[in-house]
């Protein structure tokens, strides 16, 4: 399997959100999105009830349905961040802004999209907090991004899409009680580096802690962001050994077997969810039960 030859560390600190530089023509092996998935699902989850689904969709016209919802979504939020009051125009942020409006437009030219859900109860109970179920998701979802990084892949952590979240899990066929947790668009990406990003000193955010004292942390200097982070290796066909056994899937019961892919709703072909426990849930879908060529092929 083709990758990039990156450490352990390089693989943490250079998989950046991948928005202009996605390519929108390439088509994205079905094979090598299920191999970053079975990454993703040794990640650390509450209890190990695995109450996560993952839906993939490639039929170009529900991704476009999706950008659509995402680009509607993300207008108000961009033209709040263009207020010059928040920053906007100079430096780093200009260029996020840029970069968003972007994948705003094209959301729904990207060849993968991903959505990782988690089964939530009808009734959230007073005073329980959502650390613990998002908790058993978003770990999961990060690990399928630094799979899809070590194999050459891009993506972008994004969630704008959720204020239209009903209307996108209609034609999803997705049930009341999954709820979506984010919105990954998967695809090769263009270029040869990506490079660690200038972040707040950690002095800023790691208080000083001596016995019970605790010390507010200083306020940032905003021209940290001036900083240049150094270059990461360029990309290239072999991954070295320390990425390779980062990310070689164990053959544990969380792997994904052919006939563990369920078609979601009315897309048969085009959109597939993995069921490792669905807690419960009655199998009136097991009829649509398909080979992972047939879905995802």
């Amino acid at each position: 399997m083709p990758g990039v030859p990156l450490t352990t560390d390089e693989l943490l600190t250079t998989t950046r959100s991948v928005r202009k530089r996605l390519d929108l023509t390439r088509p994205v092996p079905p094979g090598l999105v299920q191999e970053c998935l079975e990454i993703a699902l040794q990640a650390p989850n509450g209890g190990m009830r695995e109450g996560w689904h993952w839906i993939v969709v490639t039929d170009p016209q529900v991704c476009a349905q999706i950008g659509d919802f995402y680009r509607r979504s993300a207008e108000p939020y961009l033209a709040r961040a263009a207020d010059p009051s928040r920053g906007a125009g100079s430096g780093v942020m200009a260029r996020v802004s840029s970069s968003s409006a972007y994948l705003a437009r094209h959301m729904g030219q990207v060849p993968v999209l991903v959505i990782p859900c988690i089964t939530v109860r009808p009734a959230w109970p007073a005073g329980e907090t959502q650390a613990g179920l998002w908790g058993s998701l978003l770990p999961a979802a990060w690990s399928y991004m630094l799979a899809c990084r070590a194999r050459g892949l891009g993506t972008a952590w994004t969630t704008l899409h959720l204020h239209y979240e009903t209307e996108i899990a209609a034609p999803l066929g997705l049930p009341g009680d999954i709820r979506q947790g984010a919105l990954i668009p998967t695809a090769y990406y263009t270029g040869d580096t990506f490079r660690p990003a200038a972040r707040r000193p950690l002095a800023d955010v790691l208080p000083s802690i001596t016995g019970n004292r605790h010390r507010r942390p200083r306020r940032a200097v905003p021209a940290r962001h001036n900083r240049k982070p150094a270059a990461s290796p360029a990309s290239g066909h072999a991954r070295s050994q320390s990425t390779a056994a980062m990310v070689e899937p164990s053959r544990h019961r969380n792997s994904l077997p052919a006939d563990s892919l369920l078609v979601a709703g009315r897309l048969p072909g085009s959109c597939w969810m993995h069921r490792s426990t669905f807690l419960g849930r009655a199998t009136s879908h097991d009829a649509d039960r398909r080979s992972w060529a047939e879905i995802g092929g």
